[in-house]
């Protein structure tokens, strides 16, 4: 779809959704909020907008007796808290809030989401050392095409062996995740961040000698898939189009283009206040200047990393930074 055609889409959603102010749609007004800001919104506002719209969702669906669909808008809201960075105590803590509610307000898949996402926040948080609980989402046949839970459950389980760096599993979940993503799932910004961490994962497999060829291709599609969907998500999308695009670059040893989109990389996140991602460029900035054997450089961005790892809430990233700063420092 063109540039036009969703500006288009999206001034119609716009001006439908600021119809509801000046007409009482009662119950329908929790669907209104999953709809525009699960498929629309994101193309055209920060994702940080759509926490909100979501938390909203939520409010009106339990004020307006549509307890299902309202339920349907938290883990909505605590998915773009997640992809947006926020910080990963606060994101628990909204979680728990949500468990609370549903031992009176009952729905078993909603339930289950908020359990995936709060194994991959505790895992970011510090592995789940201090912070897992002893319930566990029930996941069902993942091999059932109807499962409606098993996309989610793959695409976190490549998300958290990116983090841990676990480069083959990590490769394994994605290639699930993307082949079972549905029609629907195609045109949300999931399934756009799910190709940017299996595009960078793929960088790094080329870099350790597996499965190049393949690891190449799918570079490729992830880099092409991020900058279509960066021309209409310049927000969401550009700092990850620049990261990955740096990383690619590095493979080809292009010096001056690589630490350029390095920094790209570094301020379009920081613009759009990513601080997960931010940290992220910082970090794959550092090893590209261990790789050039420029300890200062690299001690610099580690350092930023660091920071941004601190701010965001993740002790396992901290510590993995740590190693590398005390590493260069000896």
């Amino acid at each position: 779809m063109s540039f036009f055609c969703f500006s288009l889409h999206s001034r119609i959603a716009k001006n439908a959704m600021s119809m509801l102010k000046r007409f009482d749609v009662g119950a329908q007004i929790s669907e209104l909020y999953v709809h525009y800001n699960a498929r629309v919104a994101w193309r055209f506002e920060p994702l940080q907008v759509g926490i909100d719209n979501f938390r909203r969702g939520f409010e009106a669906g339990l004020s307006y007796g549509d307890n299902d669909m309202g339920l349907h808008c938290t883990f909505h809201a605590v998915k773009n808290s997640i992809f947006s960075g926020a910080s990963l105590r606060s994101i628990l803590k909204e979680i728990a809030y949500y468990l609370h509610l549903l031992k009176s307000y009952k729905s078993e898949i909603t339930r289950n989401y908020l359990l995936i996402f709060r194994e991959t926040v505790s895992l970011l948080i510090d592995n789940g050392q201090a912070t897992s609980i002893e319930a566990t989402p029930c996941v069902g046949d993942l091999d059932d095409p109807k499962n409606k839970l098993r996309e989610a459950f793959f695409r976190h389980s490549a998300i958290r062996c990116f983090w841990l760096g676990h480069t083959e599993r990590c490769r394994y979940y994605s290639e699930k995740c993307i082949s079972c993503t549905n029609s629907f799932g195609q045109g949300a910004p999931t399934a756009y961040i799910a190709k940017f961490y299996h595009g960078l994962n793929a960088i790094d497999l080329v870099r350790k000698g597996k499965n190049a060829r393949k690891s190449r291709e799918v570079i490729r599609a992830a880099v092409a898939s991020i900058r279509e969907v960066a021309t209409t998500s310049d927000w969401n999308f550009t700092n990850k189009l620049r990261l990955l695009e740096a990383e690619q670059q590095s493979l080809t040893k292009c010096h001056c283009q690589s630490i350029a989109l390095y920094d790209a990389s570094i301020a379009s996140a920081k613009k759009s206040g990513f601080i997960h991602e931010q940290g992220l460029a910082c970090e794959k900035a550092g090893f590209y200047f261990m790789r050039v054997k420029n300890k200062e450089k690299a001690l610099e961005y580690f350092q930023q990393a660091r920071e941004c790892y601190k701010e965001w809430g993740s002790s396992i990233k901290v510590d993995f930074i740590q190693k590398e700063l005390d590493g260069l420092n000896e």
